[in-house]
C-alpha cells in the first residue's frame, strides 16, 4: 500500500476535491493508484542506494558486493532463493525449490552479511587464532575458542631450561606433564581450556573419518552449537515433604546449568570459559563463585520471596548425586552439573524457592523466555496477569474478559498475558461463545507454567476448551491461540464446534510431567484430545507429546492438523503419537512441515508431509490423497505416494535401510540434546532436506550449512603450513 495515498489528491485544488466529492471521489481512487506506483518507484531509488553499501544492501546484492573485493561465495548459497537478483529468480522459477523453509534464513546461513563486510579486515588478519573465532561467529554464528595443538602436546624439556635466565617465560610450563596437585587444571584436561598435556595424534585435525590433531602442526576450533537459554525468577521444584531438597528445573528433572555468556573484550581477545556457553562443572563453581553467581550472571537462588538473594557465604558446592550430601545448618548445597539444590537442617525454606539460572538448547523451540514474532493485535483487549497486575489468576482476568465481552464493553478480540515466569496451577475452563477470539500467552522475556493438579476426583482435570453453542456458522466459531507457555501435568481437551486452536512456542511436556531422569512420569497420556469437535488444530515451534482424536467418523468431516518446525514425541518408537482410542486411525488429516515425530502416526490421511523425520512407522487409510517429500519413513509403513523419501532411495537389503536409520543424541525431553541428530548421521538424514538442510524439526538452524561454511573460510584463513579442524563442543 502507499505511504500516503491522498498525497497527490491533497495537491489538487480545494474546488476540484469537492467537484470530486460529489461524484462519489473517482479522481481520489485514481490518483491513490498513481501514489502507489510513485511511492513503488521511490522506494526502488531509495534501495538502489542503499545497495550501494554491505550495511543496507539487499540480500541478493551481497555476493555482487563482495566480488568487487575478491570475495569467494560460499558452498550452497547457488541454491538460495537470493542467490540471484529478484528478475532472474522468478524467471527461472527458483522460488518452487524452497517451499518448505525460509529463503532468507538460508540466505543468511550461507553468505552472512558480516562475513562480507569482514572480507578486506580478515584478509589482513590471516593466520591468527581470533580470526577464526571471528569466522566462526560471523559465518555460522556459532561461539568457538582457537587453540594451538602445539602447546599441549608433551615434549622433553631441555635441562638448560631450568638454568637462570635460560627460559623464556611460560615455555618451561608448556607440554609439562600433569600435576596432580592441581585439582582445577584437572577438571579442564581434555577440553578446550584444558592445559594439560597429552602424547601425539598423528590423524589430522580436519580428518573427517577419525579426528585428531594433537601434532605441532594441529590448530583445533573449539564450537559450542548449543545457546544459552535464561529462567528468570522460576519457581524450583521441591522433591522431599521436610522442603530441604530442590532442582533448579521446576518439573522436577536434572538439568545441567550453563555459563551466560559474557562479550569478549576486544577484536584481538582470545575466548574464554566465560565468553562461551560452557557447562558449569562443579570445580568452576567453587573456584569462581563471584564470578558466576549474582543479580545478573549465571545463577541466582532467592528464597521465602525475598528480592535478596541466598548470600554467597552460605552456598557449598557439592556433588548431589542420590542427595546423599547433607549441607550443615545454614548451608546450601549447590550442584550445578546436576541442577539441585539442597537446604541445610531446620533451614527449610518456608514460602519456597525461586531461581534465575540458563540451561542449553539448541534452537528456540518450546515454551522460554526467547523473542517470539507476533502479530499486532490492536483491537483486542489485554488482561494482564501476575505480580503487580490487576489480575493474580488466570481465571479472573478469564472472567473478566466474558464479562464485559457479554456487557458490551469490548469486542470479542481477548488477550490474557501472563508477565512473569512463575507457576500458575488452577483449573483452567474456557467456554468460548461464538465469535470469540481468545489469545492465552507469555509477556515478551517470560516463560510461565501452568501446572495441571488432581484437582477433582470423579472427572478429568485438563486444559478444557469448550465451544458452548452447538449451532454456529463456520465464520463465527470460536478461535483460541496458547503462545509461549509450559504446560505440565495434564493435557489439554478439545470439545464442541470449535474453529482455530493454535499452539505456538508453547511445550505440552511429552507424559505429562518428568522423572529426575527426564523419564516420561505417563508416557501412554496424550497430550492433546480433540474430542468430537471441528477444531483445526495447528501447532507451531513447539513440543507436545500423543494427539488423540475422538470423533464420529461417518457423519463428520476429518479435522485437519498442521503441524510446523515441531516435535511430537509418544516418548517412544513403538507408541501411537497420533490416533485414536485402542489404536485406531484418527479421523485426521495431517500436514506436516519440518517436524519430528518420535513414535507412530495411524491416520485417516496426510495431505503433505516435506522435510520430516518420522521414527515409528506410517499408517494412512487413504493413500489415494496427499504425499510425502524429502523425508524419512521406516520400512513397511503405509504411504500416500512418495517423492525423494528415505530408505526407498537406499535400495533394496536390510543393510542399506539401517545405515539411513535417523540416529539422536538424546530422545528424552529434558536433556539438553533433546531431538538432536547425532554427529556421525547419514548424510540422507543429516542433508535430506530439499535445500539441503537437516530432516526434522531442526531444519531450520541450516547446520550442515553452518558447518560447510566454516570448514571452507578455515581453508582460506588458517596458518600456512598448520592442519586447523572443528571440535564439536556440544
Amino acid at each position: 500500500m502507499s505511504r500516503e495515498p491522498d498525497g497527490l489528491a491533497e495537491l489538487l485544488p480545494r474546488w476540484h476535491r469537492l467537484r470530486d466529492a460529489q461524484e462519489g471521489e473517482p479522481l481520489r481512487a485514481l490518483l491513490a493508484v498513481m501514489a502507489e506506483q510513485l511511492d513503488l518507484v521511490r522506494e526502488g531509488v531509495e534501495q538502489g542506494y542503499e545497495d550501494l553499501f554491505v550495511e543496507t544492501a539487499a540480500p541478493w546484492v551481497l555476493p555482487y558486493l563482495g566480488d568487487l573485493v575478491g570475495y569467494r561465495t560460499l558452498p550452497g548459497y547457488e541454491r538460495s532463493e537470493m542467490g540471484v537478483p529478484p528478475a532472474e529468480g522468478w524467471g527461472r522459477g527458483l522460488t518452487t525449490g524452497l517451499r518448505g523453509g525460509s529463503p532468507a534464513a538460508l540466505t543468511e546461513a550461507v553468505a552472512p552479511r558480516a562475513d562480507v563486510a569482514a572480507t578486506v579486515a580478515n584478509r589482513r588478519r590471516k593466520g591468527t587464532l581470533h580470526l577464526l573465532e571471528e569466522l566462526s561467529e560471523d559465518v555460522a554464528g556459532w561461539p568457538a575458542r582457537a587453540v594451538e595443538l602445539s602447546r599441549h602436546v608433551s615434549h622433553h624439556q631441555p635441562v638448560k631450561l631450568y638454568g637462570a635466565g635460560a627460559a623464556p617465560a611460560g615455555r618451561a610450563a608448556r607440554g609439562r606433564r600433569a600435576d596432580l596437585r592441581d585439582g582445577s587444571a584437572l577438571d579442564l584436561a581434555g577440553g578446550p581450556f584444558g592445559e594439560v598435556a597429552r602424547s601425539a595424534d598423528v590423524r589430522r585435525a580436519d580428518s573427517r573419518h577419525r579426528q585428531g590433531g594433537w601434532t605441532p602442526a594441529g590448530v583445533a576450533l573449539h564450537v559450542w552449537r548449543l545457546k544459552a537459554h535464561s529462567l528468570t525468577s522460576s519457581p524450583a521444584y521441591c522433591v522431599d515433604r521436610a522442603r530441604n531438597l530442590y532442582t533448579f528445573s521446576i518439573l522436577g528433572n536434572d538439568t545441567p546449568l550453563v555459563t551466560k555468556p559474557v562479550p569478549e573484550p576486544s577484536p584481538h581477545h582470545i575466548a574464554e570459559i566465560d565468553n562461551v556457553p560452557a557447562f558449569i562443572r562443579r570445580r568452576r563453581l567453587h573456584d569462581r563463585l563471584a564470578d558466576l553467581y549474582g543479580p545478573g550472571k549465571s545463577l541466582v537462588i532467592r528464597r521465602d520471596g525475598e528480592e535478596r538473594p541466598v548470600p554467597p557465604s552460605d552456598l557449598v558446592v557439592a556433588d548431589l548425586s542420590d542427595w546423599r550430601y547433607r549441607p550443615k545448618r545454614g548451608q546450601v548445597a549447590v550442584d550445578p552439573e546436576l541442577g539441585r539444590i539442597a537446604f541445610g537442617a531446620r533451614t527449610a525454606p518456608r514460602k519456597g524457592v525461586w531461581v534465575d539460572y540458563h540451561h542449553a538448547s539448541a534452537a528456540d523451540l518450546g515454551g522460554g523466555e526467547y523473542a517470539r514474532d507476533r502479530e499486532p493485535r490492536p483491537d483486542a483487549t489485554v488482561f494482564r496477569v501476575g505480580p503487580g497486575q490487576t489480575h493474580r489468576q488466570i481465571m479472573d482476568a478469564y472472567r473478566a474478559w466474558q464479562h464485559d465481552r457479554r456487557a458490551g464493553n469490548c469486542g470479542p478480540e481477548g488477550i490474557i498475558e501472563i508477565t512473569h515466569s512463575g507457576a500458575y496451577q488452577e483449573q483452567l475452563d474456557f467456554d468460548l461463545d461464538p465469535g470469540d477470539r481468545l489469545e492465552l500467552r507469555a509477556a515478551e522475556g517470560t516463560r510461565p507454567v501452568i501446572r495441571l493438579l488432581d484437582w477433582y476426583s470423579n472427572r478429568p482435570d485438563a486444559l478444557n476448551i469448550r465451544a458452548v453453542s452447538d449451532d454456529c456458522a463456520p465464520g463465527e466459531r470460536p478461535r483460541i491461540v496458547l503462545d509461549g507457555l509450559l504446560v505440565t501435568g495434564r493435557g489439554i481437551n478439545v470439545t464442541g464446534p470449535m474453529g482455530a486452536v493454535v499452539v505456538r512456542h508453547c511445550t505440552l511436556v511429552p507424559g505429562w510431567s518428568l522423572e529426575p531422569e527426564c523419564d516420561p512420569h505417563s508416557p501412554e497420556e496424550p497430550s492433546i484430545v480433540l474430542e468430537r469437535t471441528t477444531a483445526c488444530l495447528q501447532v507451531e515451534h513447539s513440543i507436545l507429546g500423543t494427539i488423540e482424536v475422538i470423533g464420529d467418523e461417518v457423519s463428520e468431516d476429518p479435522l485437519d492438523i498442521h503441524l510446523s518446525d515441531s516435535v511430537l514425541d509418544a516418548t517412544a518408537d513403538d507408541r501411537e503419537a497420533l490416533s485414536a482410542p485402542d489404536c485406531r486411525h484418527a479421523h485426521a488429516v495431517l500436514h506436516l512441515h519440518r517436524t519430528t515425530v518420535i513414535g507412530e502416526i495411524h491416520t485417516h490421511a496426510v495431505r503433505i508431509a516435506e522435510n520430516s523425520l518420522f521414527t515409528g512407522r506410517l499408517h494412512v487409510a487413504r493413500r489415494g490423497i496427499g504425499c510425502l517429500r524429502f523425508s524419512y519413513v521406516p520400512t513397511g509403513s503405509r504411504t500416500p505416494r512418495r517423492y525423494r523419501c528415505w530408505p526407498d532411495l537406499a535400495g533394496q537389503g536390510p543393510g542399506r535401510a539401517l545405515r539411513v536409520r535417523p540416529r539422536f543424541t538424546s530422545t528424552r525431553y529434558g536433556t539438553p540434546w533433546y531431538a538432536l541428530l547425532a554427529d556421525g548421521v547419514a548424510e540422507e538424514i543429516g542433508r535430506g532436506a530439499e535445500d539441503g538442510a537437516e530432516l526434522g524439526a531442526f531444519h531450520d538452524l541450516y547446520r550442515p550449512q553452518r558447518e560447510d561454511n566454516l570448514r571452507a573460510r578455515l581453508a582460506e584463513y588458517t596458518p600456512a603450513g598448520t592442519d586447523a579442524g572443528i571440535f564439536f563442543v556440544t
